[in-house]
């Protein structure tokens, strides 16, 4: 499977300052290999789509308490219904799931 459209959330601690936010870089490949396609900063609190392409995996950092990642299409679209992928602060690489 694939983050097709990737919906990302970002959440605060209680104690993180707004300004805090998470930089998100985008492969083609699984464990974040393979061409990349860019990478942005994503706000705490932000709830949206990285663009129009689709990714197997995304490199993450930064994040103040946790990131949630929605795979496109049905009942995920605009994070709803439960996040296909949670990770905790920090960094990290989250591949898609299988299937």
């Amino acid at each position: 499977m694939q983050f097709n459209v990737v919906f990302i959330t970002t959440a605060l601690l209680a104690s993180a300052s707004l300004a805090m936010s998470a930089t998100v870089t985008v492969f083609a490949g699984a464990d974040c290999t393979g061409s990349q396609s860019g990478s942005t900063n994503v706000p705490t609190g932000f709830c949206g789509t990285l663009g129009s392409s689709s990714a197997k995996s995304i490199r993450y950092s930064g994040v103040p308490s946790q990131i949630q990642f929605y795979i496109s299409g049905g009942g995920h679209d605009n994070c709803t219904n439960g996040a296909s992928l949670t990770r905790g602060a920090g960094s990290g690489c989250a591949t898609a799931p299988a299937g």
